[in-house]
């Protein structure tokens, strides 16, 4: 079993997005409740998120998953944030941008983590859509353009290994509209 961690800025709601706010931040919500479904389906999961952020709550609490309050420094820190509180190991780091995601997706990243390792699932642009990590130690807030190289770096500075795993329903997020008319519904 493993921990979810799926972080969600609330505030930043799918700014990429070009759509009405309020169109906007109901598919961030309607994105985050598929992604909770399938985390809270592999193990315990906190999502980390603002303290004013009631809808994102109220799906947590409608999924079974703890709520962690977001440090509002990025997601880097909203990550090491909730990774601080964790009991079990090993974590899975799920953005709540892949809708797509399944159980059997986040397990196959599990079970691609090499031991006391990371696996990641890169986006298609390079960033990083979800990781599976070992340990704390293991992780550091890397986000952002071109995050899975940084992240495949720190691992190997850190001495341990790291692979990439191609999961097409983890390698899908979405910020655009194209993006969001080709998911399934």
């Amino acid at each position: 079993m493993a921990t979810v961690v799926v972080p969600f800025r609330a505030a930043a709601a799918k700014r990429r997005l070009e759509l009405p706010e309020e169109e906007r931040t109901d598919v961030a919500h309607a994105m985050l409740g598929r992604v909770l479904a399938a985390a809270t389906a592999v193990g315990p999961t906190i999502l980390v998120t603002e303290a004013d952020a009631a809808c994102a709550r109220a799906l947590a609490r409608e999924h079974g998953a703890a709520v962690h309050d977001d440090p509002g420094k990025g997601q880097g820190e909203a990550v090491a944030a909730a990774l601080a509180v964790v009991e079990e190991w090993p974590v899975l780091v799920v953005n709540a941008d892949v809708p797509a995601a399944q159980p059997r997706d986040l397990l196959a990243l599990l079970g691609a983590m090499p031991v006391d390792g990371m696996a990641i699932a890169e986006a298609e642009d390079g960033t990083t859509n979800a990781l599976a990590i070992a340990s704390a130690a293991v992780f550091a807030p890397l986000y952002g353009p071109g995050s899975a190289e940084r992240f495949r770096a720190h691992a190997a500075s850190q001495g341990v290994e790291a692979v990439t795993l191609e999961v097409p329903a983890l390698a899908v997020d979405v910020d655009t509209v194209d993006e969001l008319a080709k998911l399934p519904s």
